[in-house]
Order: C-alpha cells, then sequence, then structure tokens
C-alpha cells in the first residue's frame, strides 16, 4: 500500500507474539509492510531512523501502552501528526481514554485480524485524503478524529456528551459536509448546507445513517457564538432515527406496490 509515494509502514507494538503475527499477516495482505516489537521503549526509539506511517500498539502493556505512548510521541512537535491508533478489550471507557490520552482511534482487539486491517486500513486512507470541511485542520489541532464506518455518528454524540466536551465536531459523510459545536457536552449550534439548529442535527444524523460512511473530526476548545440547538441531544437522536425508520417503511411499501 503507498501513501503519498512511499510504501505504507506499520510498527505494531504488542507482547502477545500470537495475537501479533495473524494481525501482521492480515495487514501485509491489504498491502502494509509491517514492523512487530514487543518492547515499547525500545520501539520508540526506532523512531529516529525507521519513522512508520502508523503505531498500532496493545493498550495493557505491562511496561507502557498505547495511552503512555501517545503522550509521549505527541509531545514531540516532530511527531505530531504520526498516527496512532490504540489496541484493547473494547468499551465506551476504553475508548475514550484513548482519545483523552491522544490516540487517533482505539479498535477491540478482539475483533477478527482481517476485519481490524481493514479497519486500518481504512482509518489510514482517510487521513491521507483528508476530508472536508477540516482538511486544513493541523493535527495538533485535533485529538479525536476517525472513520464513521466503524464509529456511529450517535455514539460519538454521547461520547462527547458524556465527557462533557467542549468543542466542534466536523462531519463528512457522501454529500453531507457539516459541523456540531458542543458546550460542556451539550449541542448548542449546528450547520447542514442551508440548515441550522435542531433542523441540522437531524438532517446530519439521518444522512450519516443512510450514507454509513464518511469522517468526522473533534477540535477540543472550539465555540460558537450562536444558539440555535434549543432541544436535548437525546430528542433529536430519537426524532431522526424515528424519520429514518418511517422513511424506509415508506420506501418498502411502495416498493411492494
Amino acid at each position: 500500500m503507498m501513501i503519498a509515494g512511499r510504501p505504507a509502514k506499520l510498527l505494531l507494538i504488542d507482547s502477545n507474539v500470537y495475537f501479533s503475527k495473524r494481525l501482521s499477516d492480515a495487514l501485509k495482505r491489504e498491502g502494509f509492510e509491517v514492523t512487530i516489537s514487543t518492547q515499547p521503549a525500545y520501539a520508540l526509539t526506532t523512531l529516529e531512523y525507521d519513522m512508520p506511517t502508523a503505531i498500532l500498539c496493545a493498550t495493557n502493556m505491562r511496561e507502557m501502552g498505547a495511552l503512555e505512548i501517545a503522550k509521549i510521541i505527541h509531545a514531540d512537535q516532530k511527531n505530531a501528526s504520526l498516527l496512532i491508533i490504540a489496541l484493547g478489550d473494547g468499551g465506551q471507557r476504553a475508548l475514550m481514554a484513548a482519545f483523552q490520552a491522544g490516540c487517533d482511534d482505539y479498535i477491540d482487539r478482539g475483533r477478527p485480524p482481517a476485519v481490524i486491517a481493514t479497519h486500518i486500513k481504512n482509518i489510514i486512507v482517510s487521513k491521507a485524503d483528508g476530508f472536508q470541511p477540516t482538511q486544513m485542520l493541523a493535527q495538533a489541532d485535533t485529538s479525536l478524529s476517525g472513520s464513521l464506518t466503524h464509529h456511529d455518528l450517535p455514539g460519538v454524540m454521547q461520547m462527547l456528551g458524556h465527557a462533557h466536551q467542549t468543542g466542534a465536531l466536523h462531519i463528512n459523510a457522501g454529500e453531507t459536509d457539516a459541523v456540531l459545536f458542543f458546550d460542556a457536552g451539550e449541542i448548542t449550534h449546528a450547520e447542514c448546507g442551508s440548515l441550522f439548529g435542531d433542523e441540522a442535527v437531524i438532517h446530519i444524523l439521518k444522512s450519516c445513517v443512510q450514507g454509513g460512511s464518511g469522517g468526522y473530526k473533534f477540535v477540543y476548545g472550539s465555540a460558537s457564538t450562536q444558539r440555535t440547538v434549543l432541544r436535548s441531544t437525546t430528542d433529536l437522536l430519537l426524532d431522526a432515527m424515528r424519520e429514518y425508520d418511517e422513511s424506509v417503511h415508506d420506501t418498502a411499501d411502495k416498493e411492494a406496490l
């Protein structure tokens, strides 16, 4: 696999040799070059002379895991754009901890290696291609981003709400370019094309369900001077799902006639 004209190299850090071998084989089938290390400290020293496209690291390493490595790597400005993907045991709390530590994505290591490899390929392609409206943002400006193919938008919104985050969630899904502003976990303003406020939030959610793909980036601290969203996130999610279900049923009824 080529990224920006050079082979895409992955550094896989994991103490489970059997898991590493299976995942490495799956990644190589996707076209990646893979280096495996069981020693995090030594793996970090190799960055000086062999910089990978991305680092895949387990969260449960005895010495240091993905959460610690992300903080160490991103403390050095020249490594700020290096992609770090955490491999853990699943769960919303673990996912949030990975994003807060500065990891670019979090993957449940219990999934089949081929599925993990495809997920990683999608993440890297998405990062390399960029997406509007946030493709000009520097990596240092954002510490939470990913693919909507693997993280559903309602889940991302609820995660930001539960963590009481303040910032702007930029979304690109198909023809939908949108932004949602959060203040202490509450959505305060939404824009999508000519739509604003509650109507925009519902449209964004329905578009992402229908599209099933795309990307998102959350920029911490970004604020909006406008207040256009008046209803709760839960109410808007329920309305969007209800409208989506109704549209699916209407389409099915028409096709049956």
